[in-house]
């Protein structure tokens, strides 16, 4: 397994790239209201990211056709933004996107309400959020990758939700996915031990119901098996000396 750790130089970059690619999210989060289609928010982040230079990591991606994954309601990930889905009151949509700036990538994520969502919709966004920055605070030198998993699977459980086990976050830098995988349930003190220079994307994804997920056959967008509505938060992190750098929040 290589382990490519960035110097303080290419960690600027990581961070120019993640402040940019949170822009992004942001301009698109902003246009999300009942009667926007999923690709009208593609278009607008395609828009941007050739306006500021940067080239959209999943475009072209092992095929991937889209700017964004655009996920609603039970779709987990991967969703293919389209003009046919157009986005309802009390719907969530989960807005994935990643962007390659200066040779570095950036790779985040977030799930925004549709207008009001119910309460429990509401709780399945704010412990997926809870359970992301617990992850984020394991991102410590000397600590293990485990401790990043078991922190967000405890948030997760404690709730009565559950953690997707069929994807995980991942090491990223030149390449959106390098080394180590981060998967979001584990044991503390195993896996990998957390070096400075490393940097990982950190992304629960959680479901109001089981853990199970299934592929459509459009052989992008993953489902819930039994079609509960899901979450997914994810921010770029980099391991320093002094704590978690998180590259992908503004600052």
């Amino acid at each position: 397994m290589a382990i490519l750790l960035k110097n303080a130089s290419e960690l600027d970059k990581m961070y120019r790239a993640g402040q940019l690619l949170c822009e992004v999210l942001d301009t698109v989060e902003a246009l999300v209201v009942p009667g926007v289609t999923t690709k009208d928010l593609d278009d607008r982040a395609e828009a941007l990211l050739v306006e500021r230079g940067a080239v959209a990591a999943f475009k072209g991606y092992e095929g991937f056709p889209s700017v964004l994954c655009t996920s609603v309601n039970e779709a987990v990930v991967h969703g293919i933004p389209s003009s046919e889905v157009v986005l309802s009151e009390g719907d969530v949509v989960s807005i994935d996107c990643g962007l390659v700036l200066d040779g570095f990538f950036a790779d985040s994520a977030r799930t925004v309400s549709v207008g009001v969502v119910n309460a429990e919709v509401t709780r399945l966004l704010d412990v997926t959020k809870s359970a992301l920055i617990k992850g984020i605070a394991r991102c410590k030198s000397g600590g293990r990758v485990g401790n990043i998993g078991a922190a967000i699977q405890r948030e997760v459980e404690a709730e009565g939700l559950s953690v997707v086990r069929d994807y995980s976050g991942h090491g990223i830098g030149r390449s959106l996915h390098e080394e180590p995988s981060v998967p979001n349930y584990g044991k503390a003190g195993r896996g990998m031990k957390l070096m400075p220079g490393l940097v990982l994307a950190i992304e629960p994804m959680v479901n109001l119901g089981e853990d199970g997920c299934e592929l459509l056959d459009d052989d992008w967008t993953v489902v819930t098996a039994d079609r509960s509505v899901s979450a997914h938060f994810e921010h770029t992190v980099a391991i320093t000396s002094k704590g978690p750098w998180v590259l992908t929040q503004r600052t």
